[in-house]
């Protein structure tokens, strides 16, 4: 057997082990595949990895091999799963893995909007505190979470560590979900996505890219929020309408983003959220912890040994 990674090089750059997966079968890593190669590297291939590589119809159609398609993620938009069904091919996930990573994020990304941490010592190393008459200064307000609202829209298991980590903060929890099949927990209270929107100090996102959340965060639900209040997104990047929001955020409508995650990644040069006002953006790496991603590649020789004892698990599509 044949196993093929496209673009091993995001979820391993060398740091961790892919013994898991050696351990199954020959693998033929590639640091990244354009499009164009693709079939030509997974040419004899049954199994395919693929992180963010795309597996289209048209790839899936000239590998007459091909079994089985394993993202190294938890969204996988970037394979044509109608086309693999079709062909009897088995596609999967890997959800939950970066849980904890993406929840502390979340708060990192918070927090620097709340205590301004970087721009702080920054000034500190340029010699300001040396020169200051006073014990301490500040020049941006030092913002208390506690007593303060956390809105989260998508309660799934990133939502619920995000929601744990604010009730430890002493926050309130607003939480927009689906489907409640069990009550949630205290200090959480269910909410619906304008309620959410209206009331909450800090919105974080967490819900799935569907055609019914993209944009989600646009010009409507921005004009819900408090002038005072932050938006996180380490979800997907669609769920914002970024000119909707640099706009927001220009005009003060809004205090500030943190985002970990945008439209199109890598940005283009003129995205108006990379030159917006109190807009923190970090390169995507809420899943990136070397814990998570060793938990990845675990999760991935998992589902494929799962797969070849004809027990599939994490099938997507």
């Amino acid at each position: 057997m044949k196993i093929v990674l496209l673009d091993a090089f995001t979820a391993n750059p060398g740091d961790v082990s892919w013994a898991p997966l050696q351990s199954i079968a020959e693998c033929t890593f590639h640091d990244r595949t354009p499009p164009a190669e693709t079939v030509a590297r997974c040419a004899g291939a049954e199994v395919i990895i693929t992180n963010k590589a795309p597996v289209t119809r048209e790839i899936i159609a000239a590998l007459p091999d091909l079994k089985y398609i394993g993202v190294t993620a938890t969204g996988y938009n970037i394979v044509d799963v109608a086309a693999a069904k079709e062909r009897g091919i088995i596609v999967t996930n890997v959800p939950g893995y970066s849980s904890p990573a993406v929840a502390q994020l979340v708060f990192a990304l918070i927090l620097e909007q709340t205590n301004n941490v970087g721009h702080h010592a920054k000034t500190v190393r340029d010699g300001r505190w040396v020169a200051c008459p006073d014990f301490s200064y500040w020049d941006h307000p030092i913002i208390e979470l506690s007593g303060r609202t956390l809105g989260i829209i998508g309660y799934g298991d990133i939502g619920a560590a995000v929601g744990r980590i604010a009730v430890a903060f002493g926050m309130k929890v607003l939480a927009s979900k689906r489907e409640w099949k069990t009550s949630p927990p205290e200090g959480v209270t269910p909410a619906s996505i304008d309620e959410v929107f209206s009331n909450s100090d800090v919105i974080s996102l967490h819900c799935p890219l569907t055609d019914a959340t993209k944009h989600l965060v646009g010009e409507r639900t921005l004009g819900l929020m408090k002038s005072s209040a932050f938006l996180i997104n380490t979800g997907r990047g669609p769920l914002v309408d970024e000119a909707a929001l640099a706009q927001a955020l220009n005009a003060g409508q809004i205090a500030g983003a943190g985002l970990d995650v945008l439209s199109v990644e890598p940005p283009k040069a003129d995205n108006p959220l990379l030159t917006a006002k109190n807009c923190l953006i970090t390169p995507h790496i809420g899943w990136a912890s070397r814990e998570a991603r060793i938990r990845l590649i675990e999760a991935t020789a998992s589902n494929l040994k799962a797969f070849l004892a004809g027990n599939p698990v994490n099938v997507v599509g």
